[in-house]
């Protein structure tokens, strides 16, 4: 598993401050690591500026959730978010902010996401995802088990187990957000091998 390698020193904002972005940077809170694909922190940016189309590669982290029956739990996006509002999506996804490591994003976003805290994630693997808006370093988990979960209606509109055929039926039909409908090719067998 690749993990984020943080400097020494606080890493340099990207892109660098103006005299008219400091202020409107000093007020936000959300900072995510600019990094290389080996996972080395080179810098660090708002989220404002890594959906900008300016596309600096920025980690998330993904969790698919599986049982013993071979359903999947996925989650609706909020009709909110910034980035594809309504469509189903892993079940859990976010962005690993400044000073983290993937583990503890893995359980931040687990949390804020679902309410799940007890589970054992198990890495899949990691990949590059480019959208018109952004530029992903993703990092995939999958966790095995039936579990109740607790959607945050903030972050979630809803969230339901789908067995495997359903999906398949519904792959271009668009319901999915895109990067699942890959994901969901790419980690399909290494998914169903840990049943």
């Amino acid at each position: 598993m690749i993990d984020l390698i943080y400097p020494y020193e606080i890493a340099p904002v990207v892109p660098a401050p103006t005299a008219e972005t400091k202020s409107a940077r000093a007020s936000s809170a959300e900072w995510f690591p600019i990094v290389e694909p080996s996972g080395l922190v080179v810098g660090r940016s708002l989220r404002a500026y890594c959906h900008s189309g300016a596309k600096p590669l920025h980690p998330v982290v993904h969790i698919h959730i599986i049982d013993r029956y071979s359903r999947i739990y996925l989650q609706k996006r909020a009709a909110h978010k910034d980035i594809q509002p309504g469509k189903w999506d892993t079940a859990v996804g976010g962005h690993v902010s400044y000073g983290e490591s993937l583990i503890e994003a893995v359980y931040r976003e687990a949390s804020e996401e679902l309410g799940f805290t007890e589970f054992n994630p198990i890495y899949l693997e990691t990949y590059e995802f480019e959208s018109a808006v952004e530029r992903e370093m993703v990092n995939v988990f999958a966790v095995v088990g039936s579990y109740e979960l607790h959607p945050d209606h903030d972050e979630v509109d809803e969230g339901r187990w789908w067995d495997i055929d359903e999906i398949d039926a519904s792959i271009g039909k668009d319901i999915f957000t895109p990067n699942f409908e890959s994901e969901f090719r790419m980690i399909r067998k290494s998914l169903l091998a840990l049943l």
